[in-house]
Order: C-alpha cells, then sequence, then structure tokens
C-alpha cells in the first residue's frame, strides 16, 4: 500500500461536535479561541453547531445531530477530503445510542490522517500548533491500491 498525500490549505475544514455533557466545555473552549477559529471553515453536528454559531456569530455548516446521522455525514466528508480537521469532545462514560457511529467516526479519522482531539488539552494543542497556520501534506495510505484483493 502506498502512501499518499493530501493537500490542507491554510484555511482549514474544521468539525467541531460534542456530546450533550461535552457541550458547555466545547462552547468555552471555541469562545476562547474564536479568533482563531474565524479564519477556518467550520461544520458542526446538530445542536452542537447551532449553539456554537448562535454563541461565537460565525458561520458553520450545520449536520444532523450525531444520533441522527451527524456523525456519518462528517465520516462521508473526511473521506470526501472536504474535512481536515476533527475536534470532537465526547463523552466516554455515558453510553450513547449511536456508540457504533462515533466508533466508525473516529475510525474514519485515522484511516484518513486527520488531526483530531477528543478533549480540550489536544485541541489547545493541535489549535496552537503553528502547522494550524499554513498549508501542510497530509500522508494517507492508498487503501485503493491494495493489491492484495
Amino acid at each position: 500500500m502506498a502512501p499518499k498525500t493530501i493537500q490542507m490549505e491554510q484555511r482549514k475544514k474544521i468539525a467541531l461536535i460534542a456530546h450533550d455533557n461535552r457541550k458547555p466545555d466545547l462552547l468555552e473552549w471555541a469562545k476562547f479561541n474564536r479568533d482563531i477559529l474565524s479564519k477556518h471553515e467550520l461544520f458542526g453536528t446538530g445542536t452542537t453547531g447551532k449553539i456554537l454559531a448562535s454563541e461565537l456569530n460565525l458561520q458553520i455548516t450545520r449536520f444532523r445531530s450525531g444520533p441522527l446521522g451527524g456523525d456519518q455525514q462528517v465520516g462521508a466528508r473526511i473521506a470526501e477530503e472536504e474535512i481536515d480537521f476533527v475536534i470532537f469532545f465526547w463523552d466516554p462514560l455515558e453510553p450513547h445510542p449511536h456508540d457504533v457511529d462515533v466508533k466508525a467516526l473516529l475510525r474514519i479519522a485515522v484511516v484518513y490522517n486527520i488531526p483530531l482531539a477528543c478533549n480540550r488539552a489536544s485541541a489547545d494543542f493541535m489549535i496552537s500548533s503553528p502547522l494550524m497556520s499554513g498549508e501542510y501534506q497530509r500522508v494517507v495510505i492508498d487503501y485503493e491500491e491494495r493489491t492484495d484483493q
């Protein structure tokens, strides 16, 4: 399997997602980082996207809520190379009716080598990285080139 590169532009396409218990934490984080986020194209699932758009006064493309397919929509956009970065404040201690969708989203983010922050500390480190303000060549294994099939 040969690697290929995917160009991430200076203006990143960032998905913002949070489970109910983590929405206040994501909102607080996003308010603190509003200036940086405003330089990028933002996407959000359901209520999270609605809250962030309202509170931050930023344009956020909204998908369905996670349990209604929003996580799958984000995963599809990753596979189509239309999302570069995921910030997903998930709650690992609460059962969720769409756990399989969450797992699938995390899996597809890893398959496509997407920066993925699942908690505030990771999000802080990633958004403050010098790589956020420039272009970046993401190396991805080209699974479609597998010869063993």
